[in-house]
């Protein structure tokens, strides 16, 4: 399961190309919501010490580690006049009079960006002393999947520069460099320029990427640490596991030096995808904090800053997002940034 045998062999792709969930024996055997690999450890190590008596074994603690991917940092603003005009036309043809009341109010500076969450994210995670990493989309064009504001606009670098004071920032691969290899060293050296820091920690953009390549050419890259082990269309445990490992490719049957940092839960899964309600996100949230808890593994959450905005599309999951963080700091656990 860690080494992800079954992505190797000839499968069934999905709609975005990418590694189908429905192929997975987690998913077909039905134990895709629990880390199996990690509950095995612990009946594994408690088996040695009744034969082993002198066994010690280093004790792992519960870690809650919340991530965001940044890929359409503003909804309105710094887009330019020609985005918003198409984006104004299209709400006129569809006689959404709402959503054009809702731009011009936002870019007459009436009232915030709906998808400019960054203050309020920043006061919870100084509230609860949280120390996040971000992915931010920075393609060197915009795409048909690749929609975020370019990392030529001021705006755009200042947010980034913001978020590298306080926080870990890493690179969100555009989707255009799956395809056109080139653009992912391109994309972390503009990253790099902005930050002016070293970038040595990734997610993939639709959380697209092919077993070995993908992981093998952010290796190339410079690229530590990746935080994609999870799905893009279904919550749980890809690989089975609540902490992080080193990728092994089995391809050239060696272990690499890229440390790999599963999610197990992404908000657009549950609201996309799974189509649940924000309650019932939150309730599927709680489940895998109480599974992760109980074998002191590393929680990660999948954010997205549209979704803790103002936008009334995402109405009240903002809400559920605070609740949850509420409720996990309740746990006496690390808070910890990137391991």
């Amino acid at each position: 399961m860690l080494s992800r045998y079954e992505e190797y062999l000839p499968h069934e792709k999905d709609m975005y190309g990418r590694y189908a969930h429905e192929n997975s024996l987690t998913f077909r055997e039905n134990f895709l919501n629990i880390p199996l690999v990690n509950q095995w450890l612990q009946v594994f190590k408690k088996v040695l010490k009744q034969q082993f008596p002198s066994f010690t074994a280093k004790d792992s603690s519960f870690k809650f580690q919340p991530t965001y991917d940044i890929d359409e940092a503003y909804s309105y603003k710094h887009k330019g006049w020609l985005r918003n005009a198409g984006g104004t036309v299209k709400d006129l043809l569809k006689r959404d009079w709402s959503k054009v009341s809702l731009r011009r109010r936002v870019l007459s500076n009436k009232i915030k960006d709906t998808y400019d969450s960054y203050e309020w994210m920043d006061e919870l995670h100084q509230q609860y002393n949280l120390k996040p990493n971000y992915f931010f989309l920075v393609p060197e064009k915009n795409g048909q999947y690749d929609k975020n504001i370019l990392p030529t606009n001021t705006a755009m670098q200042q947010l980034i520069k913001q978020h590298t004071e306080k926080y870990t920032v890493g690179i969100h691969p555009s989707w255009q460099s799956g395809d056109e290899h080139s653009f992912l060293g391109k994309e972390i050296k503009t990253l790099e320029g902005i930050t002016g820091k070293t970038v040595t920690t990734s997610r993939q953009h639709f959380i697209r990427f092919t077993l070995p390549d993908t992981f093998r050419r952010l290796l190339s890259a410079g690229i530590k640490e990746d935080y994609s082990m999870g799905y893009g269309s279904i919550n749980g445990f890809r690989a089975s596991v609540a902490s992080p490992f080193y990728w092994y490719d089995l391809a050239k049957e060696e272990q690499t030096e890229l440390l790999l940092h599963p999610f197990c839960h992404m908000e657009a899964n549950s609201f996309y995808e799974q189509k649940v309600s924000s309650q019932q996100a939150l309730e599927e949230m709680l489940h895998y904090l109480n599974e992760v808890k109980k074998v002191n593994g590393t929680l990660i959450t999948l954010w997205h800053n549209t979704f803790l905005g103002t936008d009334p599309f995402f109405a009240g999951w903002r809400e559920i997002y605070q609740q949850f963080i509420k409720e996990a700091s309740m746990f006496h656990f690390e808070k910890s940034g990137t391991t």
